[in-house]
């Protein structure tokens, strides 16, 4: 599909946070040309008058459980291990292959209305989420979820394999290898993600320090943090990171550095389960890469990334009782390109000729978004749902001005999960 922007504005996250006037052009799945306007020989599918809007990156929730939709609502109010033991893990078990598919599809919708574009997905049956992904149009790249309980090392490298195979999935479906955190993964399990990191030169991702009762069980077992626990047996000798990191003392926070890891923040699902409030303003000065996710959809509840977005800069100008940390552009670069480099969507990241044609389009003709004395910032801080008129991934319109282009009716997808949540009690 090919596809003129024109009459809007532009911010490529390229520049800082300049927004340019042009015009953008996108031939097939890739950007072809961002300028002033000019002659074209290309034959359009679409010229679209962007009437003063503004086109930006995708949104990247670099961390989520997509289909724990079917939890949405039903395990509130409890703290994380009793919410864990006693509402998740026993309703997970009720799971079969196909709902993971049908759940994954509704949290698709919910990530096309609040402007993500992809998603760094965790979750059981990894085929059903790259099935569901790729038959709606969606960029997901998935992360094992290895544990004591569920999948093994075998397992997670024939998926990574077969998940890695852009010949089945073309580039939109990509799998990173991980576990689920340290107190659910056995040692010699830990070993074997290591061997295969070390095989593939690959990075690994896990649960982190999510919450105080976490970290002084870890150190009670091991005698050590668990960031300096796992980085003792080279989990992190190839990259990755961790998300969460409520709780990092000034060790953990080293090694972050030494290792160029990431950490993936989220606030909602924090602040909800109440484990903490992350000191983002801790993490920027020391350099250390931050990117930003919802969490699933069970301790979120909802998957969206304006509301993360204020809730990063916020909650540390609360924990601080600083109003300056955390800048708001720091934080749309987090949803951004930060988030698309820790997922290894190098070709997604920015707009620029060349890359690929993951964006979305801000209304900007909003009573929210007027005046504009500050585009970036109105984001940030006053930006909602209601602001995505558009999303585009891959090249192709998924959803635009509230209706889907998924290859699917969405009331089926609403029918199946319901279907589902009803079945599992």
């Amino acid at each position: 599909m090919n596809t003129r922007f024109y009459n809007g504005k532009i911010l490529t996250m390229k520049n800082n946070m300049e927004v340019l006037e042009q015009e953008l052009w996108v031939v097939g799945n890739k950007i072809e040309y961002i300028g002033d306007k000019k002659e074209s020989n290309i034959k359009w599918n679409r010229e679209i008058d962007l009437k003063g809007n503004l086109i930006l990156p995708g949104f990247k929730n670099a961390h989520t459980h997509s289909a724990m939709t079917f939890l949405r609502s039903r395990a509130d109010d409890l703290p994380l291990q009793e919410w864990l033991n006693n509402q998740v893990f026993p309703r997970e078990a009720q799971l079969l292959p196909e709902d993971i598919y049908w759940l994954s599809r509704l949290a698709i919708l919910e990530y096309l209305s609040s402007g993500i574009t992809s998603n760094f997905d965790m979750y059981f049956h990894p085929r059903e989420i790259a099935k569901a992904s790729y038959d709606s149009g969606f960029r997901t790249v998935i992360v094992g979820a290895l544990n004591d309980f569920t999948q093994s090392i075998e397992e997670i490298e024939e998926y990574y394999l077969e998940l890695n195979n852009n010949e089945k999935y073309d580039d939109l479906i990509s799998y990173k290898l991980g576990f689920h955190a340290e107190y659910t993964t056995s040692k010699n399990l830990l070993k074997g993600i290591v061997e295969l990191s070390e095989k593939y030169k690959a990075p690994v991702w896990t649960h982190n320090s999510e919450t105080l009762r976490e970290v002084n069980d870890c150190i009670n077992r091991n005698g050590m943090t668990p960031t300096a626990y796992l980085d003792s047996l080279g989990i992190y000798d190839n990259g990755g990171g961790g998300y969460h990191c409520v709780y990092l003392n000034e060790e953990d926070k080293k090694i972050f550095k030494e290792k160029n890891l990431t950490i993936v923040t989220n606030p909602s699902s924090n602040i909800k389960l109440a484990s903490g409030i992350a000191r983002i303003d801790k993490f920027l000065e020391m350099g250390i890469p931050i990117a930003i996710g919802t969490d699933g959809p069970a301790s979120n509840n909802a998957l969206d990334m304006f509301r993360e977005m204020f809730l990063v800069s916020g909650l540390t100008k609360v924990k601080t009782q600083d109003a300056s940390v955390v800048d708001g552009n720091d934080v749309l670069k987090m949803a951004t390109t930060v988030g698309a480099l820790a997922m290894g969507l190098n070709n997604c990241d920015v707009l620029e000729k060349g890359k690929v044609a993951d964006l979305i389009v801000i209304d900007l003709n909003r009573p929210n978004m007027q005046p504009l004395n500050n585009v970036s910032k109105n984001i940030v801080y006053s930006g909602s749902k209601e602001n995505i008129k558009m999303t585009m991934i891959n090249g192709e319109i998924l959803y635009e001005n509230g209706e889907f282009n998924v290859g699917i009716e969405v009331e089926k997808i609403y029918e199946k999960a319901n279907e589902i949540t009803k079945r599992i009690r």
